[in-house]
């Protein structure tokens, strides 16, 4: 089965704890602390692969989660990193945030890679916090948190040419007379209910043919099949434009070319800019007249034209050389430009550090990012540990904002699921 997008969740890993931890060995007096750092959590990334051909796989499993990093243990020894996890996607597959819509990576060529979710860094251990003043810290630094986010991924195909026309107008037909591909066919609309493609033998070199399924008036507005395939035009550098000259279906073909081409345009203004190679099929049963007024609207164009009779190969062959011609006078870096990359480089958000008050009619309640990390690295047991937690949210002004809400002495104050009161100094 043919499948062209999926949703799913990844989840990095989360960054392993620094150890709080202090040397006690025979004649090593005062040995001092000696926690290791914590290792850092596996990113997830993804990686185009050029075997693959689908999505299929993304439709079974949805969730994908990296490996977290170890904790850092006693006599400074660091815990493990945690493994990437590498996922594996067709090449032309767009990964794109769900929840945003910021485009992640376009992956376009093989092997192409994007960390989509960094994992957490390693928590440093209590030897870090080691100093002149603080000569024995029993405390350290918590890991970095995992990443999520719910991806979404559109694949869209790859080839040098794509064809175009209305339903049963041959499509399918044409490329299995160009090339080995065996797409179905039958004298009935929407036969080809999935993009087929096609490799073209010409001139010692070779180039990627797509059958977009068929086409109807309204299809960018999401009528018919068209708005779940216009999308896989977009890659292709060349346009074969395919049209039932005979009118056998009771349609006027210079009106067939016309409504397809207006549903690219309002699909994508680019895809009209793209090369277009007219070809009138079914001249076996089309009249000269039919023919030639064809011929001279596709020209007036500007459009190269070309008249066939697919089944038995009757100008076949013309059409193949003069898309192979368009092909070489496009230039790839002229016809496609990436979108700009936003992968997770690790920086933090721009809300990391804020923090947020709030009064739930008992107490004070404090919550933020940085905070949380904070006050996962805080031995409660400890009054330096506990000293700096409240220097930090003195520092980002929560107290003066809890003073300006009414805060007095006595008061309750909760950070998470920790309770304190409020002593005025």
């Amino acid at each position: 089965m043919f499948v062209d997008k999926a949703r799913i969740l990844i989840k990095s890993g989360k960054g392993g704890n620094g150890a709080v931890s202090f040397r006690r060995e025979p004649y090593v007096p005062q040995g001092g602390p000696d926690g290791g750092n914590g290792g850092r959590g596996g990113s997830v990334i993804f990686a185009a692969d050029g075997n693959l051909r689908t999505l299929m796989d993304f439709r079974y499993k949805r969730k994908y989660e990296a490996e977290n990093g170890e904790d850092g243990r006693g006599k400074q020894q660091y815990g493990k990193d945690g493994e990437d996890l590498i996922i594996k996607v067709p090449v032309g597959t767009t990964v794109k945030d769900a929840d945003s819509g910021e485009i992640i990576a376009d992956l376009v060529a093989d092997r192409e890679s994007v960390v989509a979710a960094r994992g957490g860094r390693g928590g440093k251990g209590n030897v870090f916090y080691k100093n002149s003043v603080r000569q024995a810290p029993n405390f350290a630094e918590a890991g970095g948190a995992a990443r999520e986010r719910n991806i979404e991924l559109e694949l869209k195909l790859i080839a040098d040419v794509g064809l175009v026309g209305y339903p049963n107008v041959g499509k399918s037909t044409f490329l299995s007379v160009s090339t080995s591909a065996n797409p179905k066919i039958a004298d009935y609309h929407f036969t080809t209910l999935t993009p087929n493609l096609g490799v073209v033998n010409i001139y010692d070199s070779s180039f990627v043919i797509a059958d977009i399924p068929g086409l109807i008036e309204g299809a960018s507005d999401g009528l018919g099949l068209g708005l779940e395939f216009l999308k896989h035009v977009e890659r292709t550098r060349v346009l074969i434009h395919i049209v039932d000259v005979s009118g056998s279906e009771g349609r006027d073909p210079i009106e067939d070319l016309e409504k397809i081409n207006s549903e690219l345009g309002s699909y994508s203004e680019a895809l009209l800019k793209k090369p277009q190679i007219v070809v009138a099929n079914k001249i076996d049963m089309a009249g000269d007249e039919q023919i030639e007024a064809l011929r001279k609207h596709a020209e007036a164009k500007g459009c190269r034209f070309f008249a066939i009779c697919a089944p038995i190969h009757e100008g076949v062959k013309e059409v193949l050389e003069a898309a192979w011609e368009e092909l070489r006078k496009v230039s790839e870096e002229e016809d496609y430009i990436p979108p700009v990359y936003a992968p997770d480089d690790g920086a933090e958000d721009e809300d990391y550090r804020d923090i947020h008050v709030d009064y739930d009619g008992e107490c004070f309640v404090v919550t933020g990012k940085q905070l949380r990390k904070i006050f996962d690295s805080t031995n409660f047991n400890d009054m330096g540990s506990l000293r700096y937690l409240y220097k930090y949210l003195e520092a980002r002004g929560a107290i003066d904002e809890m003073l300006a809400m009414g805060l007095e002495e006595g008061d309750t104050i909760k950070v998470f699921d920790y309770e304190f009161e409020y002593i005025e100094e």
